[in-house]
């Protein structure tokens, strides 16, 4: 399936191919105080829709994570890294995907604030 999805304004626009049947709730310093729900996919699955350089990058701890946000809004749609095997992974915030029944979908916790 395909979801499409922005931050507020509208400013980053994106789509996203895959199965929502699972998103993860993080603990860590971050994800709490911003409240996204994150679905994982290969970087492959996300398009963004509109220019790659209207998001701002915001990196912390040891920078592997590039946390994309709106500088307009502020709103955080995704993120970009790496999993364990090296692969580029996205970090959808299913908070800002269009259509999203977010009280259908399994939501797991994370422990990041023990990382």
């Amino acid at each position: 399936m395909i979801y499409k999805g922005s931050c507020h304004c509208g400013k980053i626009k994106l789509e996203v191919e895959g199965e929502l049947n699972q998103a993860i709730s993080c603990n860590c310093s971050i994800c709490s105080r911003r409240g996204s729900l994150l679905w994982f996919v290969p970087r492959s699955n996300l398009r963004l829709l509109s220019a790659e350089d209207a998001a701002s990058t915001y990196t912390f701890n040891k920078h592997l994570i590039k946390h994309r946000f709106c500088p307009v809004c502020g709103i955080l749609p995704y993120g970009e890294g790496v999993d364990p095997k090296g692969n580029p992974m996205a970090a959808i915030n299913i908070r800002c995907l269009e259509d999203v029944d977010l009280a259908t979908v399994p939501i797991h916790n994370f422990d990041g604030r023990s990382m």
